[in-house]
């Protein structure tokens, strides 16, 4: 009996790392939840740039994480580094409750307030996200690596629980309409103070239980200060580090600043999306430019680099969950759900409970499949993933194709887009990541996993780009009319209007023209959405495409 019980029980330090990344989704989300409403509603910014502030939002989080990693490992160790971070979310997420206070006396001032907490929130994530997830596989000792499958899953269902309770108690809070549906513009400000009230509990929690339970297999502290650390921490002959010639790093540095000039002067990016944009591409250079690559190594990082390239495409689908799909679900949804009106920014709410179910059905049918040999390789997983996404689009664009400018779309389609979206996420998040960690060469993993990481940056800043073209939406049809504007008629370029009209049309947030993406005008929803659908679907048949030559380049790791 007792020997059962050593193989199966996780290290109870797992719950401490769960509990306080849980508490952390639960601030990030419940935020994001809110973020692009309190914008447009409190703050007066069009729906477009809510949009690119989300975007670049999202996407500098996954850009920090490189900073915070670096810090952590040459300077403060990971407990500190979470504890720092966690701070800063907190503090953030204050200054987004002062933001939301007092926005109505000073809105230039609650603006300022508002760009400063989600800096502020930036750089705390940045210390706090590298340094959890790499703690969890300390826990174990070498014999039971095999465990950290099933602790990742655990540890994914943690962070899936905190997104759930984030994106159900922040919108209660502060999502509010009343009965006539006159949204109460002061309650976003209730659901910043919750996320913040959260984060402060999973880093307390963190605080008093890390020396006690955060521990190695052998009881010594993880995660402390790296001079402290002895040669018995690092694997065995793992001590080759990345060698970077001043030259590489030159260049690598020439590229950045090259990049740079060409996505803002020549793409037209704004400061923060040429920043991500350019960082990840100077850094995958300078990983491939290194001089210890073997041959089987190069191959192996170019399949990371391939992939990766792909992902960017299904993470700008897959974002516009807290974007342009939260406008819809606001603006053109019969939200009503077993007889009970929903918040918009709850119905985001579907893709972290469907993970919740769906994580272990996955991960049984990879493994049934694996014991009759019939597992897809990687790539072609991610492929499936692609289409699963594609589909989900199609079936939506297809849905408000019938309904026209007036009509709502039925709540139980954005959730069934939201089945199939986290059906396509559990196809790509969890294999994606493993893949980087199968392929990579040891003294690169970390940052391996930053490009990786970057290409969920760009696909976030992609993500923002491809919201901010959501053409008008039912509800400025009908704000138009009050006004006394047929808008289809002026977006149709039937009508020209006069400047007065012109000014009332900006002072209530609607656009006089539609919408141009890559040379293409859209003209309304249906086109919008099948914009997601041509470029997930053209990225999948070409992902299918490359499998014979990516599964050769990767020499045998499936």
């Amino acid at each position: 009996m007792g020997e059962t019980q050593v193989k199966t029980a996780h290290p109870k330090g797992l719950w401490v790392l769960f509990g306080t990344e849980m508490w952390e989704r639960f601030n990030f989300y419940g935020m994001r939840a809110l973020l692009t409403l309190f914008l447009v509603n409190s703050l007066l910014m069009k729906e477009e740039e809510a949009s690119l502030i989300y975007g670049g939002f999202l996407g500098l989080c996954y850009l920090t994480p490189m900073l915070g990693g670096f810090v952590a490992d040459r300077y403060l160790g990971n407990r500190n580094c979470i504890l720092l971070g966690g701070l800063l979310m907190a503090t953030g997420q204050m200054l987004l409750f002062t933001s939301g206070s007092v926005f109505e006396s000073n809105l230039d001032l609650a603006k300022i307030i508002m760009y400063s907490a989600l800096g502020v929130i930036v750089f705390g994530n940045g210390f706090f996200k590298p340094n959890i997830s790499s703690m969890v596989g300390s826990l174990y000792p070498k014999q039971e690596k095999t465990k950290l499958d099933s602790a990742f899953t655990i540890f994914y269902m943690g962070i899936n629980i905190g997104a759930f309770l984030g994106q159900s108690i922040c919108p209660l809070l502060g999502d509010v309409k009343d009965a006539g549906g006159i949204r109460d513009i002061h309650a976003f400000r209730w659901g910043f103070m919750a996320a913040s009230v959260a984060m402060l509990l999973g880093t307390i929690l963190f605080y008093f239980l890390k020396n006690k339970y955060v521990v190695s297999p052998e009881g010594k502290a993880l995660g402390g200060l790296p001079s402290k650390n002895d040669a018995s921490d690092f694997e065995e002959g793992e001590a080759q580090k990345a060698n970077f010639s001043t030259k590489a790093l030159i260049g690598a540095g020439i590229a950045f600043i090259a990049l740079g000039f060409f996505f803002h002067y020549v793409v037209g990016q704004n400061l923060i999306y040429t920043l991500i944009y350019s960082s990840g591409l100077a850094l995958a250079g300078l990983i491939i430019s290194d001089t210890s690559l073997t041959k089987i190594e190069r191959d192996r990082i170019i399949v990371i680099y391939i992939v990766s390239f792909f992902i960017i495409f299904f993470w700008a689908a897959f974002e516009q969950a807290g974007s342009s799909l939260t406008f819809i679900a606001d603006n053109q949804t019969d939200r009503h759900f077993f007889g009970w009106a929903m918040p918009p920014s709850m119905v985001q709410i579907f893709n972290g409970m469907f993970v919740v179910f769906l994580a272990v059905p996955f991960s049984i049918l990879w493994d049934t499949l694996r014991a009759k040999g019939k597992e897809p390789i990687s790539p072609v997983k991610l492929a499936a993933g692609l289409v699963i996404i594609s589909m989900s689009f199609l079936m939506i664009a297809t849905q408000v194709s019938y309904i026209g400018n007036s009509g709502l779309l039925l709540v139980k389609w954005l959730i069934l887009l939201y089945f199939l979206n986290t059906c396509a996420e559990l196809c790509l998040s969890p294999i994606g990541l493993s893949l980087v960690g199968k392929l990579s060469p040891k003294r690169f993993a970390s940052l391996l996993y930053g490009v990786f990481f970057l290409s969920n940056a760009s696909g976030y800043a992609l993500g923002g780009t491809l919201g901010s073209i959501l053409p008008a939406t039912g509800d400025k049809f009908a704000k138009a009319k009050e006004l006394g504007i047929d808008l289809q008629a002026v977006l149709d370029k039937k009508v020209t209007l006069s400047a007065d009209q012109l000014t009332l049309l900006d002072h209530h947030q609607i656009s006089a023209q539609n919408p141009i993406f890559a040379g293409f005008e859209i003209h309304n929803l249906y086109e919008f959405f099948m914009v997601f659908v041509v470029l997930t679907g053209i990225a999948a048949i070409l992902l299918f495409a490359l499998t014979p030559l990516l599964k050769k380049l990767m020499h045998g790791v499936r």
